[in-house]
């Protein structure tokens, strides 16, 4: 497979091992960045980015980032609590009076973006085309009950995050989530990073596939076996309630909504540029990113039914939980997206990482491609 792109040449492992992703395997497309200390020291792509194997990966495709797009919703909702116009421990119900019913009362923003809110999925039954209506999701949010007593426990909010925090910030910042987010983060750091892609953008999106005969780790087994066979579980609801969130993400309509939680398109080169932004205090100022990066939530997950650990709208390393690391540093923060893509910071070397990729695997934390990729950075910096 031929790579394109630019690397430091003390990182030619990594680019040997980018390139080796692709030899005899079902990998099709994909893009890695890394910066050190803002510098730029790996930026390569590969592969094809097209159903039919026939449009090579450019180095202005964008794909799907799935999750990794919570962290760009999170630190929008910071920048907010630094202007005070959001408080982390106020009751959410002060900005959004319909939400405060059925336990919901005290539910505070902190509790939203540390995934112990108690609100990670929906129980009543949603039209696939719910998905696609902002008003119906968070009519539908603000009216249900906690799953448990909100701050008890822990349940990552897969797609609820994003109607969630985003409808604080439609409330708050007079505009619509998407654009409240991409103005607050993307624009400042020139990123081409989209929540609500433009149709004049879709000829650049790689589409999406899955790996096959590829059943992933025991946490994936383990989540799989659940989707399966416990239909009124909060795992099936969260990621199966509206029907279409699993089968949606090349579709038009899919790319065009902003779901603040899942649909946010990119590159590596905007993952690592973003982590590299909040590094050098371009997006926070210093005690906000320690209160951002600091422990709030640690566990066995009830919607990933697997060891997790939230900072505020991003994952915290768990250096000792093989499917749980970054694979660099302890230090390490930054989210994870289904299926493989990932963008994290390792603050000790003061290092922006992104990964993308449009061949979706099966595992629920982190994947291992970028696992791999990472350490081989790591091997290279020692």
């Amino acid at each position: 497979m031929q790579v394109q792109g630019y690397f430091d040449l003390r990182f030619e492992a990594v680019r040997d091992a980018f390139g080796a992703m692709f030899d005899g395997t079902q990998q099709r497309g994909a893009g890695l960045c890394v910066q050190i200390g803002g510098e730029t020291v790996v930026d390569l792509w590969a592969g094809v980015a097209d159903n039919q194997g026939e449009q090579v990966w450019h180095s202005d495709t964008v794909v799907n980032l799935f999750s990794c797009t919570k962290t760009f919703t999170g630190v929008a909702a910071l920048q907010l609590v630094e202007e005070g116009k959001l408080q982390l421990d106020e009751p959410v119900g002060r900005i959004w009076p319909e939400f405060a019913v059925n336990g919901k009362e005290t539910i505070t923003l902190r509790q939203l973006l540390c995934h112990r809110a108690g609100l990670p999925a929906i129980r009543r039954p949603l039209a696939a085309e719910a998905l696609y209506d902002w008003d119906v999701m968070t009519a539908a949010l603000a009216a249900e009950e906690a799953w448990w007593t909100p701050g008890t426990d822990q349940g990552y909010a897969a797609m609820t995050y994003g109607w969630l925090v985003g409808e604080l910030l439609r409330r708050v910042d007079g505009c619509g989530p998407g654009e409240s987010i991409v103005r607050r983060t993307a624009v400042p750091l020139g990123l081409d990073f989209h929540i609500g892609l433009g149709d004049s953008e879709a000829h650049r999106v790689a589409y999406l596939t899955r790996t096959k005969n590829d059943f992933g780790d025991a946490a994936a087994q383990r989540l799989f076996k659940a989707l399966m066979s416990e239909p009124e579980s909060i795992s099936v609801r969260a990621f199966n309630n509206p029907p279409s969130i699993m089968s949606s993400g090349n579709k038009p309509e899919w790319r065009r909504m902003a779901q603040p939680a899942a649909n946010g398109h990119g590159n590596a080169r905007s993952l690592a540029g973003f982590y590299t932004g909040l590094l050098q205090g371009k997006l926070l100022d210093e005690s906000l990113l320690r209160e951002m990066t600091s422990e709030h939530s640690a566990g066995q997950d009830r919607t990933l039914l697997a060891a997790t650990r939230f900072g505020l709208g991003c994952w915290l390393d768990q250096p000792h939980v093989a499917n749980a690391t970054f694979g660099m540093g302890e230090q390490a923060f930054g989210h994870p997206g289904a299926g493989g893509s990932v963008g994290f910071a390792d603050p000790e070397r003061e290092l922006g990482f992104g990964f993308v990729t449009n061949t979706l695997g099966p595992y629920v934390l982190m994947d291992p491609r970028a696992q791999s990729l990472a350490r081989s950075v790591a091997a290279c910096l020692r």
